[in-house]
């Protein structure tokens, strides 16, 4: 860590820590489903959002400052055919926010919620935009991360339906599932027909459940409960927890890196949307899969805390 200056930190501090944000607060809205499952007070999760807040507050200032000190760093991010899909994450965290706080403050959910939609809308339109311009990406940038904008857009629903802004989350759910389908095709084409994906970016095969999970929990907030097409989601999520799993064996033996933090958030989802399913149709068989799938989790989590401190001291999570 000697030869990692604070100066040589800041330029290499890297949009993906946004990813970690994303992690703990869908571990922080898993714990709570758990909570609600289990008849529990809600101490845990109020830990879990604490700290949730406090790494975002560490990431976003640092991620700030290297903007105003290191523009030139920053823009070499964005110009990236891999790091550009990660840009998303940061309003993405913040939408997660405004739904973990919703229980203890309407007003500062919205607050939060209706700044996150507005620099979500804006990073969306600008990766989308990033995709379709002059620059020829070939098959080898493709990667599930690309799906991390279309995540953010499922997501909304969850905090804004609640809060009474239906139009705009329709909006961003709409967004969302058409882009999911669009990217699906292309990032299955990509998995089949052209090279495996390289070893850093592995991980990133977990990302594959998120669309499908979160999106069963915004969907159901959209529409008021589970509905038939709620159910597909979450059928269409199990399936994708399968093919991933048969793929662990190959992704664990991995080098660990940034990328690894690509498992939390899919499979918090998943977790949350099992035991959501569970108790809303009175399923014991969802309401165990949810927490056997939170149980897996917690021991995902601890391993990438535990890792990420690490990498954080040696000074490869500083490494390109």
């Amino acid at each position: 860590m000697s030869a990692n200056t604070p100066s040589r930190i800041l330029v290499a501090w890297p949009v993906a820590f946004f990813t970690i944000v994303m992690g703990l607060a869908g571990f922080t809205l898993a714990l709570r489903a758990v909570e609600a499952q289990l008849g529990m007070t809600a101490l845990l999760s109020t830990g879990a959002f604490m700290l949730t807040a406090l790494v975002f507050a560490v990431v976003a200032l640092g991620y700030l400052v290297k903007l105003l000190r290191h523009r030139e760093a920053v823009l070499a991010e964005w110009n990236h055919p891999v790091k550009l899909a990660f840009f998303p994450a940061m309003s993405i965290s913040m939408l997660l926010i405004a739904a973990i706080v919703l229980p203890y403050s309407q007003g500062a959910a919205s607050v939060i919620w209706l700044v996150a939609v507005a620099l979500q809308l804006v990073l969306t339109i600008s990766v989308i935009s990033g995709w379709i311009s002059h620059r020829a990406f070939q098959h080898g940038h493709l990667t599930p991360a690309w799906f991390i904008p279309v995540v953010g857009n499922v997501i909304a629903p969850i905090a804004g339906a609640p809060l009474g802004f239906v139009e705009l989350s329709t909006f961003f759910m709409a967004a969302g599932l058409i882009f999911w389908v669009s990217l699906l095709s292309l990032v299955m084409n990509r998995l089949i027909f052209h090279d495996p994906l390289p070893e850093r970016l592995m991980p990133t095969l977990v990302i594959l459940i998120a669309p499908p999970a979160i999106g069963f929990v915004g969907w159901t907030q959209l529409v008021g409960g589970v509905d038939l097409f709620a159910r597909l989601l979450l059928n269409v999520a199990f399936l994708f927890a399968l093919i991933v799993a048969v793929q662990l064996p190959r992704i664990l033996r991995v080098p660990f890196s940034l990328s690894f933090w690509a498992l939390s958030f899919p499979v918090a989802a998943l977790s949350t949307a099992s035991l959501l399913y569970g108790g809303a149709m009175g399923s014991p068989v969802h309401s165990g899969i949810g927490l056997g799938v939170f149980a897996v989790l917690c021991v995902i989590l601890g391993m990438l805390i535990l890792r990420t401190i690490a990498a954080i001291r040696s000074g490869a999570a500083f490494e390109a």
